[in-house]
């Protein structure tokens, strides 16, 4: 996390200071330039906060303090090719702050026209929550019109600012509440010409699929109907959630539907395994089926939690076709180490398969720190 935090750092935020000051002459901004000094022992998130208060304090003192002053000094900013990267995360923070503020639509309105016109230097996706949260219907008609928008960016700022789960980002309940809200937008870009857009569109569906997986599958299956050439993978990969899940209607979108197979494993290369070390595994897959059979072919780690329970979490290894009779062995190696998203903990795990939705095989082994 430290190289994260310095995304947001001393020099940044003092370059940030004297953009402002050429941006809005006679106009200082000396709480900016001292925030820069006190960064040091601070998350990312807290940076960003810390220099946005100091933002609203310059900006508070001006003659004319308020949501307009700020706007028009963070515009003449993008004259300049130095006002740009994650020092413009506290900056869109600091013009919803204000447009909030305001209490008024116009000012509203104008800040996510600011955030469109900033994001192509660095997106506007965190900052655009707050207003979302404020105003969903209202935000969600402004943004329906990015999705035309010349700038990939702009229009993924549509896609990506409006995903119910968005990492780093605060929640937006109504988003969560109303999983259609959004549809319109993403029915707007699936097709999009642009990877990098596409990719948001298939996360966003995944996020969907978290509390609304009906929704995802009804989409996912409409927009089959008018594909393009890059519709089949915006799918798969916003259905992989409900696929590891084993959402029978994913699954079957998907041409995995029940198969006749014969499972023989896994088979593991060790009854326990020392911190940090790998476990192999194999097996055997054979179609007893008189036709082709579609597959998806996953495995299940049961960890075991600090409480002593277990937890599964799902991983995937391929999707493979099998002609009537035929056999497939397949291996797979699973690494265990300390991560930060991952704590450890001895005991009795578990691995068994899991083949187009259906568990095989399970299989102990135990974990030593």
């Amino acid at each position: 996390m430290g190289a994260m935090n310095e995304l947001i750092n001393r020099q940044g935020v003092e370059t940030l200071a004297g953009i402002l000051a050429a941006a809005a002459p006679g106009s200082g901004w000396p709480q900016v330039a001292a925030a820069a000094a006190h960064l040091d022992e601070l998350s990312l998130r807290s940076r960003t906060d810390a220099v946005s208060s100091a933002l609203l304090a310059d900006v508070r003192q001006l003659p004319d303090p308020g949501y307009p002053t700020a706007a028009r000094i963070f515009r003449s900013a993008l004259s300049g090719a130095g006002f740009t990267g994650w020092i413009l995360w506290p900056v869109s923070e600091t013009a919803v702050t204000l447009a909030l503020e305001s209490g008024t639509s116009p000012y509203f309105d104008d800040c996510l026209a600011l955030l469109a016109e900033l994001t192509p230097r660095l997106t506007g996706e965190f900052a655009i929550r707050r207003l979302l949260a404020a105003d969903l219907e209202r935000s969600l008609e402004i943004i329906q019109g990015w999705t035309g928008h010349p700038d990939e960016h702009v229009r993924r700022l549509a896609s990506e600012g409006t995903r119910p789960y968005l990492p780093w980002a605060v929640r937006v309940p109504a988003v969560v509440l109303h999983p259609e809200a959004s549809l319109p937008v993403l029915d707007a870009l699936y097709r999009d010409p642009s990877e990098y857009l596409r990719r948001s569109v298939a996360n966003h569906l995944n996020d969907l699929a978290r509390h609304a997986p009906k929704v995802v599958v009804a989409t996912a299956a409409r927009w089959l109907s008018a594909p393009d050439a890059n519709t089949a993978w915006v799918v798969r990969h916003g259905l992989r959630t409900l696929i590891k899940n084993a959402h029978p209607g994913a699954l079957a979108l998907q041409g995995f539907v029940p198969a006749s197979l014969a499972v023989t494993g896994p088979r593991l290369d060790r009854n326990y395994v020392a911190l940090p070390g790998e476990l192999a595994f194999d097996f055997e897959i054979a179609n007893t089926g008189n036709g082709d059979a579609r597959l998806a072919v996953d495995y299940v780690v049961h960890y075991v939690k600090a409480n002593g329970t277990q937890s599964a979490k799902v991983f995937k290894i391929a999707a493979l076709t099998l002609a009537a009779g035929e056999t497939r062995t397949l291996s797979k190696r699973h690494a265990f180490r300390q991560m930060t998203t991952r704590v450890h903990h001895p005991g009795i795990h578990a691995l068994e398969l899991q083949i187009n939705g259906i568990r095989h095989g399970h299989t102990e082994f135990e974990l030593h720190l």
